[in-house]
């Protein structure tokens, strides 16, 4: 028996136990709906888990294939009658994986330090975006990718256009109500976020404050850690969580509001990670849509007169269990008429780095997206997460889709603010 109690694989195992192998979860996976395989199955991966655990199974390059090459979207727990915890397994198997060395090479050594000399130090991250929006001003990124190999050509065609520094500059630290206050909440800034989205952040804090919230961006606080623990990094994805536990604890918040789903996911797994250390910023956290909708939303005097789809990101429909959240809060702007499309719990392909170490898989799933969402032709595609965003833009301009895509707190915002009702975080600037 390799699972000694206690131990990640004595872990795995009992959450195995949970599996009674009634295929639900099958045709709700990207992968097995692509390939057919039922390796690359949820059912079929718990088998191999299962296997390792119990000293069958060698951990191997297969069980390591199919840990990555699972999208880790969660919607098999959302299908599973059983309550099986799939996605906490997925996570300490690929921390197993990569104790084990089973993932080498150039890709991994540059996936390590983009995770953990990068993506967790906002200094160094601002100074390459900051590079990377001087080289698109000069066009030297179109370059670059014309003369570099065809692979590298496609994944650099995910990348964005980085907003200018004045759309990226921090955000105050407290943003007070508007009118009578109803509460105080922290914010997550994130990451990606302010420097890709720092529009959706200031967007986010003026919603908030708008509808009668004190709120507070503590320092001290950082990069959730989701895509280090996506990628086996447990310990470094555990320090960070505890970062973030301990400026929030300071700050003496309640609840801290996130706008991006898998941060909010993983912090909602800070007790399972830190125990005890990380109950309060487990509880703590909530999505801005959850959120808006349990407080209720002030009038709006703005109108958007449009047709928009919303699109589920998979850590929030799915990890978080938020679906019908978002939806009311659209429905709710004036002019806004919410449509269905065929396919909107599905994950989209992006899956934090998915769509770059595993490009033509994340495509596939994204296709499927991109036609349902196509038939339902509408004027707006709302989604609440960076990597979705991202995705679904890349996707939409590809395919030609006419479609804005576009974060639904960013809607809320359009119709708080485009009548000239002035912003709460730029009258204190």
């Amino acid at each position: 028996m390799t699972g000694a109690p206690g131990s990640r694989w004595g872990t795995i195992f009992e959450k195995s136990l949970d599996c009674v192998h009634c295929g639900l979860c099958l045709q709700t996976c990207p992968t097995y709906r692509e390939t057919g395989r039922e390796i690359s199955s949820p059912r079929g991966r718990i088998y191999l888990m299962r296997g390792v655990a119990e000293g069958r199974i060698p951990l191997a390059e297969v069980v390591a294939e199919e840990a990555y090459l699972c999208l880790g979207c969660r919607a098999c727990e959302t299908a599973c009658p059983s309550g099986v915890e799939f996605g906490a397994m997925l996570e300490l198997t690929r921390a197993e994986v990569e104790d084990a060395g089973l993932r080498r090479g150039p890709a991994k050594a540059l996936e390590r330090l983009a995770l953990r000399g990068a993506l967790a130090r906002p200094r160094r991250l601002r100074l390459l975006f900051d590079l990377l929006a001087l080289a698109q001003r000069l066009r030297l990124d179109r370059l670059a990718l014309a003369l570099a190999p065809r692979a590298v050509r496609e994944r650099g065609a995910l990348l964005p256009r980085v907003p200018a520094r004045s759309e990226r500059r921090p955000l105050p630290e407290r943003i007070p109500a508007v009118g009578e206050q109803r509460g105080r909440v922290g914010f997550l800034v994130g990451c990606v976020m302010p420097e890709l989205f720092g529009g959706t952040n200031a967007d986010t804090v003026d919603v908030l404050a708008q509808n009668g919230f004190d709120v507070v961006l503590p320092r001290g606080q950082g990069c959730c850690g989701a895509l280090h623990a996506h990628a086996g990094d447990e310990s470094f994805a555990h320090a960070l969580a505890r970062r973030n536990a301990a400026a929030f604890a300071r700050a003496g918040v309640r609840e801290i509001v996130v706008n991006s789903a898998g941060c909010g996911a993983a912090m909602r797994d800070a007790g399972r990670w830190l125990g005890a250390e990380g109950e309060a910023l487990a509880a703590g956290a909530i999505d801005v849509s959850a959120f808006l909708a349990r407080e209720g939303l002030r009038p709006m005097s703005g109108r958007i007169q449009a047709r928009v789809c919303y699109d589920d990101p998979c850590h929030l429909v799915h990890g978080q269990k938020v679906s019908d959240a978002p939806r009311r809060l659209l429905e709710q702007i004036p002019g806004v008429t919410l449509v269905p499309h065929d396919d909107p719990a599905s994950c989209c392909g992006a899956a934090g780095i998915y769509n770059l170490t595993h490009p033509a898989m994340s495509q596939a799933v994204l296709e499927r997206k991109l036609r349902s969402l196509a038939a339902a032709d509408p004027d707006l595609i709302a989604t609440g997460n960076p990597g979705c965003l991202m995705q679904l833009r890349s996707g939409a301009a590809r395919a030609g889709l006419r479609a804005e895509i576009v974060h639904p707190v960013e809607l809320l915002a359009r119709a708080y603010f485009s009548s000239g009702v002035s912003r709460p975080s730029r009258r204190i600037l």
